[in-house]
């Protein structure tokens, strides 16, 4: 199963991704097991901010939310994401987000808002449709997508701890 990003080759064989059941469902084990009470081990958002940015994010993967693509995706988008989605090195700390995905304050319902996040993440069991335009990366492969979510998703538990 070799895909096209850009112009380069890569095998994706061997690398997470939320289209593999066994490790989708292992991420939403790690998000049933946050409390609510978690703190970050770098970054700025508590962990209902976290689980709302997520939500966000995944509504935005789905197609649910459409944000408009800037320039600067235009020019390094495709490098940005080979580097990103090429191996299962873990994201890097720090790392941009669109202003789109800022959660200045979340209430709610934690758990509620962790079914939420549950629930997005299941949808990637059903296929849908084979491109993404993504606002920064531009178009993205289901394959791709799977990706992305599930370093994105591995990314914030890892900054709670989970």
């Amino acid at each position: 199963m070799i895909r096209e990003i850009g112009f380069h080759w890569y095998n994706y064989i061997d690398m997470k991704t939320m289209l593999h059941l066994e490790e989708k469902n292992a991420l939403i084990a790690r998000i049933t097991a946050l409390t609510g009470t978690e703190k970050p081990l770098w970054g700025k958002m508590n962990v209902s901010q976290m689980v709302e940015h997520c939500i966000r994010y995944e509504e935005m993967m789905a197609g649910d939310s459409k944000i408009k693509r800037g320039w600067l995706g235009f020019l390094f988008g495709k490098m940005a994401l080979k580097s990103m989605i090429g191996d299962d090195k873990p994201l890097r700390h720090g790392m941009s987000t669109l202003k789109e995905l800022t959660i200045e304050e979340a209430n709610g319902d934690f758990e509620k808002q962790k079914g939420r996040w549950i629930g997005l993440l299941k949808g990637y069991e059903h296929p849908g449709a084979t491109k993404y335009i993504h606002p920064f990366f531009g178009k993205m492969t289901r394959e791709q997508t799977g990706r992305l979510s599930y370093k994105h998703t591995d990314h914030h538990l890892r900054q709670f701890g989970m």
